[in-house]
This record gives C-alpha cells, sequence and structure tokens, in this order.
C-alpha cells in the first residue's frame, strides 16, 4: 500500500490556489496528498494534472482521487517533460504548479524500492522502475574517482573519499547488493568519533547516490524554468525542497526571474530592458513545529512560492 504523509499540504495549496475553475499541475504526485487537498478547491470546470514516473504513486493516486468533481489527468511521465504534457493534453497555460521534490515515505519504507538505510533491501534507489541504471550499478561500477565525485557534490559529504575507497576495496571481494551491506561499509569508513555526531553515517552518502540514480538535481533549474513559462500572468508556482542542493537551485532561479535590469552597475541607463518575470511572495517557510512532531521527515522542508507577473 502506498502511504505517504504529504508534507506542508495546506500551506502550499493555499499559497497558488487562486481560481477554482482553474488548470493546476502536480509536478509530483506521488501519492496525490497536495493534489487532494487542491482538487477539494476545484470546480466540475477546473483541472488537475498529476505528473509521476512511479507507476505506484500513480495508482495511489487515483484513488485518493476517484471522488474529486473536477477533470484530473494522471501521466506517467518526469516532470522535465512538463512542455510536451501539456502539448499532448492540448493545455497552453496553467494557473498553478505544485514540486514536491524528494522522496516519498512510501519509496523510503517499502525494503525492495532500496532507497532507505534503515531497511534492509536490494540497492536499487529507482524511482521509474523502467529505467536501467539503478543504485547498485554506481556502486560496483563507478570508478573510485566518480563515485567520490557523486557522493562529495550530491551528499555534501566529508568523508566522501574514504567512503569511496572503501565501496571500491569491498567490491573487490564482491558486489555490494543490498542497502545493510553498504551501510556497514559506510560505518567503516567514517572514524568511530564522526559516526557518534550528527545523522545517520549513511544518510548523505545515500541521498548522493539517489540523487544520481534519478538525475534529480541535473533537470531541476530547466523544470523550473519550463514551469514558469507555462504560467499564465498571475500563477503562482510553490517548490518545496528537503536539502540545501535543491533549495540553492530553487533559490537561484527564483531570484534570477525575479531581477529587472541585467545592465552593468557602471551603464548610466538601462539599455537591456530585462524585465522581471516573477516575483517572489515572501521568505521561505519551514514545517510548523507541530507538523515536524508527527512527522519527523519534515523537519528538513523548505517551501518557496513565487508569482509569475510577465
Amino acid at each position: 500500500m502506498f502511504a505517504h504523509t504529504t508534507v506542508l499540504q495546506q500551506e502550499t495549496v493555499m499559497s497558488i490556489f487562486r481560481n477554482p475553475d482553474g488548470v493546476y499541475v502536480d509536478m509530483t504526485l506521488g501519492g496525490g496528498g497536495h493534489s487532494a487537498c487542491l482538487a477539494q478547491h476545484l470546480s466540475a470546470r477546473g483541472r488537475l494534472v498529476g505528473i509521476d514516473r512511479d507507476v505506484a504513486a500513480l495508482t495511489a493516486a487515483k484513488a485518493r482521487l476517484a471522488r474529486a468533481v473536477c477533470q484530473v489527468d494522471y501521466v506517467e511521465s518526469n516532470y522535465s517533460d512538463l512542455p510536451q504534457v501539456l502539448q499532448q493534453l492540448g493545455i497552453e497555460r496553467v494557473d498553478g504548479i505544485i514540486f514536491d521534490l524528494g522522496v516519498s515515505s512510501y519509496q523510503l519504507d517499502t525494503a525492495e524500492r532500496g532507497f532507505s538505510y534503515q531497511h534492509d533491501g536490494r540497492l536499487d534507489m529507482r524511482m521509474d522502475r523502467r529505467q536501467t541504471l539503478s543504485a547498485y550499478d554506481v556502486v560496483n561500477t563507478y570508478t573510485e574517482t566518480a563515485l567520490v565525485d557523486v557522493i562529495r557534490r550530491y551528499g555534501e559529504e566529508r568523508w566522501a573519499k574514504r567512503i569511496g575507497n572503501y565501496i571500491v576495496k569491498a567490491r573487490s571481494r564482491a558486489p555490494i547488493e543490498t542497502t545493510s551491506e553498504l551501510v556497514s561499509v559506510i560505518k567503516e569508513a567514517i572514524p568511530a568519533g564522526a559516526r557518534r555526531q550528527g545523522p545517520h553515517p549513511a544518510k548523505r552518502t545515500f541521498q548522493a547516490l539517489r540523487i544520481e540514480v534519478n538525475g534529480e538535481l541535473r533537470d531541476l533549474e530547466r523544470s523550473i524554468r519550463q514551469a514558469v513559462e507555462a504560467l499564465r500572468v498571475g500563477g503562482r508556482i510553490a517548490i518545496i525542497s528537503f536539502h540545501s542542493l535543491e533549495d540553492r537551485i530553487v533559490k537561484q532561479v527564483f531570484r534570477e526571474l525575479a531581477t529587472g535590469c541585467i545592465c552593468p552597475p557602471t551603464f548610466p541607463v538601462c539599455t537591456c530592458c530585462h524585465k522581471p518575470t516573477l516575483t517572489v511572495l515572501g521568505k521561505a517557510r519551514k514545517a510548523s513545529a507541530e507538523e515536524v512532531e508527527q512527522n519527523p521527515r519534515a523537519r528538513s522542508a523548505m517551501l518557496r512560492v513565487a508569482e509569475k507577473v510577465s
């Protein structure tokens, strides 16, 4: 059963909802938590498009949204394919877009998906199970240099070099096939003193592998720009990120699209005629203490919202 606790549900939905007859896109449908909340506010003339590359998520969302009065389109695809998705559906502009980045509770808690350092299962981590590259392939076939680069860049792991070296040594004896085997190697690589501080010692490496397998950061900047292009003037985009790498990209793209004149400061008058595309609405929001207490995974969530102005 696909179970997922939706983070910042009301805050996200109400930040973009403005028209009960409008068209909205949930770029990361998951179990349908945000979409189910949004659908409650849409009329029979409203339309909701849910995109996800995980078939299990789409199946769960269909069940959850079965009684929605608005039109709902379920699309098995990556959010980076938004222009093609909208074209196929005959949609030119939309009123609101939601991104809920990261991995779902279902994916983390299902051992066979291989996402979690807390549940033993075969190394996998594919959100789209049709793709060939898995965490097993990354761990067992990448060069030591490439592994270290992935772990350092996407996990911001200070012990990346040692972890990469220990992985290569371990796999030379036998392939690393399960999440528990990888956790053991990581724990062996990180000095005991460092293991006693901070989060689980495997957290950053598992995050890095997941990002690499699913190309999460590779597509994010382009997908945000595509989403903003798809918005009608006055439409809003809300993005929930769960780690600093994602949030940095969101913040930078929003800031760039909200910037007006880009002439060098030495120019006496503006000659670029560049106009801002977005207005950033307030500061980033975090989950409340009450929500974090009920759902600890909400602790790192960061919500940023912007409105299209031109």
